[in-house]
């Protein structure tokens, strides 16, 4: 069975930092690129983090470019989401994704929220 597991959200001041991270089963990880979405109360869910299956390559949103970091550990079939220097605009509820390199079969984890309020 296919399961992503989020976990590592939370509430946290601005300028704060989390770590999430996203631990996958039920499939060959290290064949998937993962990537990670959020969705802010009333918005569009959005691609936050990218990488590829090998880890070589990251892309980021333009939003957080600089302030988060995406990871992967092919070992350990998790994926983590660095995020540093938070705001308040990064309150959102995060998911995180697996695509398939060659069949791009695509799964969601369940979500873990992110609040960051002083």
């Amino acid at each position: 069975q296919v399961q992503l597991v989020e976990s590592g959200g939370g509430l946290v001041q601005p300028g704060g930092s989390l770590r999430l991270s996203c631990v996958a089963s039920g499939f060959t990880f290290s064949s998937y690129a993962m990537s990670w979405f959020r969705q802010a109360p009333g918005k569009e869910r959005e691609l936050v983090a990218f990488i590829t299956s090998t880890g070589g390559i990251t892309s980021y949103a333009d939003s957080v470019k600089g302030r988060f970091t995406i990871s992967r550990d092919n070992g350990r079939n998790t994926v983590y989401l660095q995020m540093n220097s938070l705001k308040p605009e990064d309150t959102a509820v995060y998911y995180c994704k697996a695509v398939s390199t060659t069949t791009y079969v695509y799964y969601w984890g369940q979500w873990t929220q992110v609040t960051v309020s002083a």
